[in-house]
């Protein structure tokens, strides 16, 4: 009877320390949010560099959905070129919920900041804290190293009904790109281009009034 008691007691003793001792176990990595994407497949289209499977907000965002309801956002190139130079980035915070067209960062350039806006609705989950150390890092690369943040979007299917997608970003962008330079034309024709992308840094070498029509026109501040 001794003996069954002490085997008892051993197997609980053990069963206690392994319980009270066992390393954590590691979420699994579909639960985890890649901290660095792969650098997106880029087509040519109607002489515009676009990411393929990324979907882009009317006010110059863009999203790329990475898991059931996880999706990664940043500003577009047509944005990067307009700006030229970002003294600083402001994000929501952390666990903040965002509507889709509602703020998601703050841009500051050269004595001058406005709002860009969040393409989709869901809740910051990560801030790219190279890009808020390193701004520049959005502006060379925003489609890649250059993301803002991520955010868990539960209603991503209906969201990405208004975004524009595929074949729709490239007469987008061209749109853009004339409305732009019709608008610098009006003011200041040696700024207007034909085509591609704006003046690097545009929106430094107008004047206030100038500047704040662009920003009202396409990044809906």
């Amino acid at each position: 009877m001794s003996i069954l008691f002490v085997l008892l007691t051993f197997l609980v003793v053990i069963s206690v320390n392994y319980l009270w001792f066992r390393p954590a176990q590691a979420l699994p990595a579909t639960a985890r949010p890649s901290l660095k994407p792969p650098a997106p497949l880029m087509t040519k289209q109607a002489g515009f560099a676009i990411p393929q499977d990324y979907c882009f907000h009317p006010g110059h965002t863009w999203v790329l959905r990475e898991g059931h309801e996880e999706a990664r956002v940043g500003f577009d190139s047509f944005t990067a070129d307009l700006v030229g130079k970002i003294d600083r980035i402001e994000v929501a915070k952390p666990d903040r919920w965002v509507r889709q067209g509602q703020r998601l960062m703050t841009i500051y350039a050269d004595g001058f900041a406005f709002d860009l806006v969040s393409p989709i609705e869901g809740v910051v989950t990560h801030i790219n804290q190279d890009v808020i150390h390193n701004p520049a890092l959005a502006l060379g690369d925003p489609y890649k190293d250059g993301w803002i943040a991520t955010l868990k979007a539960p209603d991503f299917n209906t969201n990405q009904r208004n975004l524009m997608q595929a074949s729709m970003i490239a007469p987008w962008m061209h749109y853009n790109q004339t409305r732009l330079n019709a608008e610098v034309a009006k003011l200041n024709p040696a700024l207007a281009q034909d085509g591609g992308v704006p003046v690097n840094g545009l929106l430094q070498r107008v004047d206030a009034e100038m500047r704040q029509r662009i920003i009202s026109e396409f990044f809906l501040n």
